[in-house]
């Protein structure tokens, strides 16, 4: 590893970043391992919250703490890492995840593939949750207590997706789980940390942003059912079966951009939201793509195979999130 040099780690980072695999060469520094072993390619939904709300904050009419927003955004993206971290330790503890389920199959599993030991991993849950806990107290004592529902919702329902009791996922209710999380708790915390106040129109455009998050875990979980069937695991793809968890996950797509209109329409967003609308042409394509049966061979450039349509969901996801952003910090500099 001493050898590397700056350019080859940082190629090794962004193939990790990009995949939540390792590059070819395979681990080459701490830094790709824990790349991989977080899934830090999946933070750019939960940034995407954060800046909703930064953007939102910055056209309201009251006084914004940036500080306090700052800090809340920092929270949930470490709230994110620390809640995939502990979903492979519970998931292995429970005996879910085993080398022939596509969590060890589309990338290295942390425990499984000897990335890390379970000590290790519970080290890294513990340093998130350390740090969230002190961004917390920060918030707590520079704005008030109310900051601790929005923190300690989100932890409860980080640990009630995947452990006992609830075990949320399997009971059908894990994507409603996601709904709130990168809703309400993530863009309504961050938002409330810096203002102070909640709108009820920060509420609603929140729930339609999450929309998209949440159709990237229903991809997922469609990618997994005839696994999940077989554990006895009712995701909402296998309680409603392949066909109609599909039609689910493209109307969940489509539901976003009526909601983005709506909201509009009705003064609550400004009219550069709009330019979500470019993701239009991306949805075309991926509902063909749900329109057709999964490849029974790993298609070319597919990192992540058995994965097949969360990817199409990410992809999605993430250009119709990015183009929401644009859209309101377009707006937020005009203002």
């Amino acid at each position: 590893m001493s050898s590397l040099s700056v350019a080859d780690r940082l190629s090794a980072w962004r193939y990790a970043f990009a995949t939540t695999n390792p590059p070819a060469q395979g681990v080459v520094d701490p830094v790709t391992r824990w790349l991989v072993v977080t899934r830090a390619g999946v933070l750019p939904m939960t940034l995407t919250s954060g800046l909703i709300a930064v953007l939102l904050a910055a056209v309201a009419t009251v006084s914004v703490d940036w500080l306090n927003v700052g800090l809340a955004v920092v929270g949930i993206v470490v709230a994110h890492l620390a809640n995939n971290l502990m979903n492979d330790l519970t998931d292995t503890d429970l005996g879910n995840d085993t080398a022939d389920y596509p969590r060890a199959l589309y990338a290295p599993h942390p425990i499984l593939a000897g990335l890390v030991t379970r000590r290790q991993l519970l080290a890294g849950i513990v340093l998130c949750q350390v740090i969230d806990l002190a961004i917390m107290i920060t918030l707590i004592v520079r704005q008030n207590w109310w900051v601790a529902a929005f923190a300690l919702g989100g932890l409860f329902l980080s640990w009630a997706y995947t452990a006992p009791p609830l075990r949320l996922k399997k009971i059908g209710l894990g994507e409603l789980d996601v709904l709130v999380t990168w809703g309400p708790l993530m863009v309504g915390g961050v938002y409330y940390a810096g203002t102070g106040t909640l709108p009820w129109a920060v509420v609603v455009a929140a729930l339609v942003y999450a929309l998209l998050p949440t159709t990237v875990l229903m991809g997922k979980h469609i990618d997994k059912l005839p696994y999940d069937a077989r554990s006895g695991t009712r995701t909402l793809p296998v309680v409603l079966g392949e066909p109609f968890g599909k039609a689910a996950t493209v109307g969940m797509m489509l539901l976003y951009y009526v909601g983005v209109v709506a909201l509009v329409v009705a003064g609550e967003l400004p009219w550069p939201a709009l330019a979500t609308l470019g993701g239009l042409p991306t949805l075309v394509w991926v509902w063909r793509r749900f329109r057709e049966p999964k490849p029974v061979d790993p298609p070319p450039n597919n990192p992540v195979w058995p994965l097949w349509w969360a990817p199409l969901a990410f992809i999605h996801t993430r250009r119709a999130g990015a183009l929401l952003i644009l859209g309101l910090a377009a707006w937020a500099i005009f203002r």
